[in-house]
């Protein structure tokens, strides 16, 4: 946490921003944040946070508009200003880490090339020493293998570790200003301290500011110096932290309290700790044996494995809830996805309803009930992905979205998962378009 503040460094004064013209998302609200501060904005999904930092860095929608207001970085205006301009501060000033991820990094570049080209924005660097500098940079951020994690491709890293490539590219060119936009939503607590450790330090030796995007008051708590509450748009509480979140004075403000216990209670209350045993005659729905995957990365030097799952074994019974827990990167997801038969593992095997999927084919369609195969199971079994943004489909509608198992076809065989293949005017006249695999990986809702 800062301790030396000196003058602003970010002006916000009566900023108005609206959805088209019905929809106000910020109505009017003014603050500063100094040079060497730490700044956490807070509040409920919806109440403006990341439009407030869309705003400050130019990166609005192209449905939504400042309206009214003024925002000054560094001195330079940031509203009613060309992209060319705004380009010029873009990295070199203002630097932003997104929510997510598997969004904002190229699926088809490494992560060195990447990393790169935030590095190149500075102007300073010697072609000769840029990769020296990107492997420094994965290094800060906590990357093991720093070199080989430079020739991989962002869908081979965990989740924590993306966002880690995510703080380095915001602040390889050694920005003044540094956006984070809930930079630990979906990552397990021992990666949350890493990836706050390594923002607090780049302040502090920096000298740059913080703004913190999030709605965990935890984070706010430990990591700022000063805290701002949003609801619907407006500013209703703000001060340092001991103030605001132990003698909270807005009614909003004491709800979002009331709503996270953990922050008030030595103990956790275990809601099913009295659940009945599992009936005798009961069979288990989904059952992994001794299950081990095996992932090969390939560098120069030769191609290696990486063991991502190792004997891992496993039961879920009908009307009870199995919580996999564990740090990015321990093979959570890894073995959701062979449960689901989207891996194939090395070794081990994976039954469904006493059926075994593991080793068939995955484009079998096959729904008989003695030869089950893992695309009618996954007729039967769905997940909630991690990352909502890279799971649905930016071409169609939610209405479409959800509407869509029940509009399928009987050839289509998704009746009970969440498919975004197809909108539902479609049909059955084009099914045989989105039935491969790769399709289905693309996406299916898991």
């Amino acid at each position: 946490m800062s301790t030396t503040i000196d003058p602003e460094l970010l002006e916000v004064r009566d900023l108005k921003v609206g959805y088209g013209t019905t929809t106000r998302a910020v109505n009017g609200i003014s603050f500063d944040l100094h040079r060497g501060e730490t700044l956490a904005l807070v509040g409920e999904s919806g109440s403006g946070k990341t439009t407030v930092a869309n705003s400050i860095i130019g990166l609005l929608p192209s449905r939504a508009k400042v309206t009214a207001g003024e925002i000054r970085v560094n001195g330079e205006p940031t509203t009613g200003v060309s992209d060319r301009q705004l380009q010029h501060l873009r990295g070199r000033v203002i630097g932003l880490i997104p929510q997510d991820p598997t969004v904002y990094l190229n699926p088809t570049m490494r992560i060195g090339a990447q990393v790169g080209e935030a590095v190149s924005r500075r102007g300073d660097v010697d072609k000769r020493a840029l990769s020296a500098e990107v492997v420094e940079l994965l290094e800060r951020v906590g990357l093991d293998n720093p070199v080989g994690r430079a020739r991989q491709y962002p869908h081979e890293l965990s989740g924590g570790m993306r966002q880690r490539v995510l703080i380095a590219i915001a602040i390889a060119a050694e920005p003044a200003l540094l956006i984070a936009d809930e930079p630990t939503s979906a990552l397990d607590v021992t990666t949350q301290k890493l990836v706050l450790d390594q923002l607090e330090g780049h302040v502090r030796e920096a000298g740059s500011s913080l703004l913190i995007i999030t709605h965990d008051l935890g984070v706010a708590a430990d990591r700022a110096d000063r805290i701002m509450v949003m609801q619907n748009g407006l500013i209703v509480e703000q001060g340092i932290p001991s103030d605001v979140l132990v003698n909270p004075q807005h009614e909003y403000t004491q709800r979002l309290l009331a709503a996270r216990p953990t922050l008030g209670q030595k103990h956790a209350v275990i809601r099913h700790a009295n659940a009945p045993a599992v009936s005798a005659d009961a069979s288990p729905i989904l059952e992994i044996e001794s299950v081990s995957k095996d992932f090969t990365i390939r560098s120069r030097s030769g191609d290696r494995s990486l063991p991502a799952v190792k004997d891992v074994s496993l039961k879920v019974w009908p009307g009870r809830t199995l919580a996999l827990v564990g740090e990015s990167g321990s093979g959570k997801t890894t073995t959701l996805r062979i449960a689901l038969g989207i891996e194939q593992p090395t070794s081990g095997t994976v039954r469904f309803e006493g059926q075994e999927i593991s080793g068939k084919n995955w484009a079998s369609s096959s729904t008989s009930t003695r030869t089950r195969s893992p695309r009618s199971t996954r007729a039967t079994a769905s997940t909630t992905a991690s990352w909502s943004r890279w799971s649905l489909s930016v071409s169609v509608t939610v209405r479409a979205a959800l509407n869509v198992p029940s509009n399928c076809s009987s050839r289509c065989r998704c009746r009970r998962i969440t498919c975004t293949a197809n909108p539902p005017s479609s049909r059955a006249g084009s099914v045989s378009a989105w039935r491969s695999p790769a399709h289905f990986r693309s996406n299916l809702i898991c």
